[in-house]
Formats: C-alpha cells, sequence, structure tokens
C-alpha cells in the first residue's frame, strides 16, 4: 500500500495542486518519490525502462529487489547530487516488498515507511497505527490518515491524497483517494469583476 499527498512546491510558492507522486516502475511496482519533482519523476522513468528490457531479456517478471539495486546504483553514482528520496513497494513472486531509497544510494527494507517533508508526522501515525494482520481498508484507512498528518502538519505537503494498492494480481491507482484541502470560495454564477490597486477581485 503506498500514498502520497500532490503538492509541488518552489520554495514558498505552491506550484502544483495535484502533482501525481507515486511513479510507475512496472504492473507488480510502484515508486512514491520525494525531493526534486523532475529527479524522481525522470528516474524512475528510466528505470522503468531499463527494467522492462530486463524482464524481457531474462523472460521473468520484474522482482522488486530488481528495480530497487538498479535504482540504489544510478543513485549511489551521483552522490546525491540527483534530489530523488524514494519509497519503493511491490509484489513479487517473494511476496511483498517495502523499500526505501535515499538520494546517497542507501536503503531500508521495513514493514512500513515514510519519506518527505511530512515524514516525522505520517511516521507518528503509522507508528500508532500499524500491526500485522490489517485488512485491505484498515491499511488504506492508515494511509491516508499518515498523508493527512503530514499535510496537515507540514507546509511542503499538502491538497489531495493518492493511494495505490499493489496485489500479485495488479495494482489499483485511487487517484484523489481523499480531497483534504477543498477550496473554500463559492463560485459565482453572476460575477463581476473589479481592479481594486492593480489586484482583481471578483465579488456577486
Amino acid at each position: 500500500m503506498l500514498g502520497a499527498d500532490t503538492r509541488s512546491t518552489s520554495g514558498s510558492i505552491v506550484c502544483d495542486k495535484n502533482c501525481e507522486k507515486i511513479h510507475y516502475i512496472a504492473k507488480n511496482i510502484w515508486c512514491c518519490g520525494a525531493g526534486t519533482a523532475a529527479d524522481t519523476e525522470n528516474t524512475t522513468a528510466m528505470i522503468s525502462s531499463q527494467l522492462e528490457l530486463h524482464c524481457l531479456a531474462t523472460n521473468r517478471k520484474a522482482r522488486v529487489v530488481t528495480a530497487m539495486t538498479m535504482l540504489k546504483r544510478y543513485l549511489f553514482r551521483y552522490q546525491g547530487h540527483v534530489s530523488a528520496a524514494l519509497v519503493l513497494g511491490g509484489v513479487d513472486i517473494t511476496g511483498p516488498s517495502l523499500y526505501t531509497i535515499y538520494p546517497h544510494g542507501s536503503t531500508d527494507r521495513l514493514p512500513y515507511v515514510s519519506m518527505g517533508s511530512g515524514s516525522l508526522a505520517a511516521m507518528a501515525v503509522l507508528e500508532k497505527g500499524y500491526r500485522e494482520g490489517l485488512s485491505r481498508q484498515e491499511a488504506i484507512d492508515l494511509v491516508r490518515d499518515a498523508i493527512r498528518a503530514g499535510i496537515f502538519n507540514d507546509l511542503g505537503s499538502g491538497s489531495n491524497v493518492d493511494i495505490n494498492v499493489i496485489t500479485a494480481d495488479g495494482s489499483e491507482m485511487l487517484r484523489n483517494y481523499e480531497i483534504c484541502n477543498p477550496r473554500t470560495y463559492l463560485a459565482h454564477t453572476h460575477a463581476r469583476v473589479d481592479v481594486e490597486g492593480g489586484v482583481c477581485v471578483e465579488w456577486q
């Protein structure tokens, strides 16, 4: 079960309120990215292509540890200058696997992980709520609550909750599973626009 918020920032500016942070690696492997959006997107796309070529050459289904090894070797080569902090998850012949991959190439394999600016708040929720044998809905709720904690307690996180459920049969992307910060203004059917000191103000 993977989850992510959808806010993309540049310093104190919110650049994208509905950014996709859960990236496709293979049908049974997906990856959450924190750090520089361009680095995470292009790194995961490149490794996805390399993993597909590897599967075609070996005539075998992709394994999570193979994708992890490809990612860590690539990031280690650039000594942290590729700003991609990744959470890699998937299901293969060995069962479910979950890895963290840091920008310098170090990795961990754990039952639950969090990365990014909201990771401390998210980890607090995971530490409290995780247990073995969670049902599908319980796992979704736990991931949702962890992402919500990051959204409401960290300025670099925000907007909506994305969740990806990975099983042996494939994956299900729950895009915008929950909208945590809906816009508060009302849509006006009959509106006028005035200019007050160079600022456009919409009023009814």
